[in-house]
């Protein structure tokens, strides 16, 4: 794989301030004004104070735009989003993107309305985050996997390798956090469990070495001798004096929450076990603990109590006080989550730029494990954050914009050059803006104001997100809102003016799907892209057979023409590659899926002279091809397994390659209609009536059966 190196880390002063005032590791832009090159980073050193800070911004502005880099996009080529794919396996193939990739950088851009200046105030914030274990001995560190084109593209545009890792926030997601502290509630709500769970098996070790032996003895006298000395001060009325009475550097008294303590210093575990084992069993009035301080590492003691309801009384002192420092522990591992709830409780309009993955990263890092459907996930999303808006969509969808946006214009940096020339330069003269009204965008980063601000960091999280929500800014006013007639209590979000594209996401770019996040279905009629071209006809899912283990090299118009000699010229509408491995049919008619599947069974428990000249033996090969319905693909595509060919995927996954037959059901055209499923047994072909009836007799196909499924001009030549 290719090696991505490191660039140099942010200097101390750069992490302290969380603000790059001469970014070295970007490429400068051609503004003449240094200070137009300020953008607010934050790390976990300077985490808190922006939080705190952020807090405000969210809670005055009028919408808040977002922007994530992530480390990769697809975890192998045919989890590329085809033409061919299916809302439900879109969603399936974003699902597995959010689940294998990190986020490395948050960009966060409250957008505020000045009714004094008329302009927006924007607070662009920048974070660094990286999934860092904050949390001692919970399970195994966090994995994921990196593109080798996205970090080379993050490298292009000299984003700070070293600042992530070193100084990026860590987090945990809510599941997580709830997970962490239900652990922590079955460890300590066990009163007769030790004062260290690390050390319960402690009461279990054998003295069966003569090391052990000989050391427990000493461990016996020192202490006695230790308790002795504590109890002849006591009873002549001397003032305890942890030097006069010191045993060696190893153990050195002390107080321990009121009680005398012996200290127990540079010891190995074993012997600490020892000791522990020593207390229980020869001192009644000894208790030993794990005292919790500053360090990390918790301080053995020996600790003096005066009875047993004292020993008692000291041991739930001591679980209750390691109690609350592993809750703490776990609150301040929440880290930049905190971000998320900010933003989540506040119910702002969240503004993203072809955001349906960005959202997923959201749920999947900051909220809990993506739900298996995409009915499910979007009602989950929906209660977090209500109302969203992609600029891609508005923009495609709105004849305003057909004007400005044509084919492949609508990336964030090209919509924002097109919307936003002043403030992209300063330059651009009165003439070219008064076409239409502009709107003004004040800068405000760590209480300096710009108002032409154009950082040069493209690219980067939070400038990201300021292009975005320039861009919805801009839009909105084209689309004929008034922000001077915007009252600062009236929420935005109940304009009606943009009611139609409020929960409108981008579920593909390729075909402009756009998913209705509130019922998580593509309507016909929702808003979708104007300037996408099919390359294939309409597609009918229940049509489509997958063949998997395909002849290498097998082009498309080869399949084709061998399905045209059995089902007629016009029998395939469109054929499609996944890889070199497998490929989608499309047939004109769903009834030639059932004859396709049936016909392959046949042909290869034959296997006579028949079969090999069949015209189909070139797709078949042998038996060594598999075909099956468009189910097995979304059963694939659900699959966390990511084989780089697509027929390695299913053999990893698992896929036995049988074939169920159905009737075929009458007018199934659309997407969203149910799909049969086939499965093939090698042995013996079930024909079963309908998809939930009773099956029907089972059937070996015979010669005529075979003679059937050619056409006339194939049986001649045959």
């Amino acid at each position: 794989m290719k090696k991505c190196f490191l660039v140099r880390a942010m200097t101390e002063a750069q992490a302290r301030n969380g603000t790059q005032l001469f970014p070295f590791n970007r490429f400068l832009c051609s503004s003449s004004n240094p200070s137009d090159l300020a953008l607010k980073n934050v790390t976990k050193s300077n985490f808190e104070p922006a939080l705190a800070e952020l807090r405000g911004h969210v809670k005055e502005a009028d919408f808040v735009s977002i922007d994530l880099e992530m480390t990769g996009v697809t975890s192998a080529p045919w989890r590329e989003s085809f033409e061919f794919d299916r809302s439900d396996i879109r969603y399936l193939k974003v699902k597995d993107s959010a689940e294998k990739f990190a986020v490395v950088q948050f960009g966060v851009c409250p957008f505020r309305w000045d009714s004094k200046t008329h302009s927006f105030i924007a607070h662009p914030h920048n974070f660094y985050i990286f999934p860092r274990q904050e949390i001692p001995g919970d399970g195994p560190s966090y994995e994921f996997s990196c593109q080798t084109t996205s970090l080379d593209f993050l490298a292009k545009y000299r984003f700070d390798f070293n600042a992530c890792i070193y100084e990026g926030i860590s987090y945990l997601s809510r599941s997580q956090e709830e997970e962490a502290l239900t652990r922590l509630n079955s460890v300590y709500k066990d009163e007769s469990s030790d004062s260290l769970p690390s050390l319960k098996a402690s009461a279990d070790t054998q003295l069966v070495r003569m090391a052990d032996i000989l050391f427990a003895e000493r461990m016996k006298i020192k202490i006695g001798e230790w308790r002795a000395g504590l109890l002849h001060n006591t009873n002549e009325g001397s003032e305890l004096q942890g030097s006069s009475i010191d045993i060696n550097q190893n153990f050195q008294t002390t107080f321990f929450k009121l009680r005398p303590a012996l200290v127990l210093n540079a010891l190995t575990s074993r012997q600490l076990r020892l000791i522990e084992l020593v207390t229980k069993k020869h001192f009644e009035d000894l208790a030993y603990v794990h005292a919790t301080g500053e360090t990390s590492c918790p301080q053995p003691l020996v600790v003096y109590t005066e009875s047993t309801e004292d020993r008692d009384l000291l041991m739930r002192e001591i679980k209750d006080s390691r109690g609350k420092a592993a809750v703490m522990k776990i609150k301040a591992a929440v880290g930049f989550r905190h971000v998320i709830d900010l933003l989540s409780t506040e119910r702002k309009l969240i503004v993203g730029h072809n955001c349906f993955l960005d959202m997923a990263h959201i749920y999947n890092k900051f909220v809990g494990p993506l739900p298996s459907a995409v009915e499910e996930y979007v009602s989950e999303v929906q209660k977090h954050f209500p109302y969203i808006v992609d600029t891609k969509v508005l923009l495609n969808s709105d004849s305003s914009f057909l004007h400005l946006v044509k084919k492949g214009s609508t990336s964030l940096s090209k919509a924002f050059t097109l919307l936003c020339p002043q403030i992209v330069s300063s330059s651009i003269s009165s003439i070219v803006l008064a076409d239409k009204p502009r709107i003004k965008v004040e800068v405000h980063v760590d209480n300096k104001r710009f108002s032409n601000w154009n950082s040069g960091a493209k690219h980067e999280a939070g400038y990201d997100a300021f292009m975005t929500g320039c861009v919805f800014a801009q839009a909105c006013t084209d689309l004929g809102i008034d922000f001077n007639l915007h009252e600062p209590h009236v929420n935005l979000v109940d304009n009606e003016k943009l009611q139609k594209y409020i929960n409108h996401l981008y579920l593909s770019w390729i075909n402009g799907d756009v998913i209705d996040l509130r019922t998580g279905k593509c309507p016909a009629d929702s808003l979708s892209c104007t300037n996408l071209k099919q390359r294939y006809p309409k597609i009918l899912f229940s049509n489509i057979v997958i063949l998997c283990d395909l002849p290498s090299k097998l082009k498309a118009r080869e399949i084709k023409e061998c399905m045209s000699k059995v089902f007629g010229a016009d029998s395939v509408t469109s054929i499609f590659h996944l890889d070199e491995t497998a490929a989608f049919v499309q047939f004109s008619k769903q009834e030639f899926v059932s004859r396709f599947l049936e016909l392959k069974d046949t042909l290869e428990q034959k296997y006579d002279p028949i079969s090999v000249l069949h015209p189909l033996s070139k797709i078949l090969e042998g038996g060594r091809t598999h075909a099956a319905s468009y189910e097995i693909y979304k059963e694939i595509c659900s699959s966390p397994i990511s084989e780089v060919l697509f027929s390695d995927q299913a053999e990893a996954v698992g896929i036995e390659w049988r074939t169920r037959l159905l009737e075929p059901v009458v007018g199934v055209a659309n997407q969203e209609d149910k799909i049969s499923s086939f499965s093939q047994d090698r042995k013996e072909t079930c024909l079963i009536n309908n998809a939930t009836g009773p099956p029907s007799r089972f059937h070996f196909p015979t010669d005529e059966l075979v003679d059937s499924f050619y056409p006339v001009q194939a049986q001649s030549s045959k």
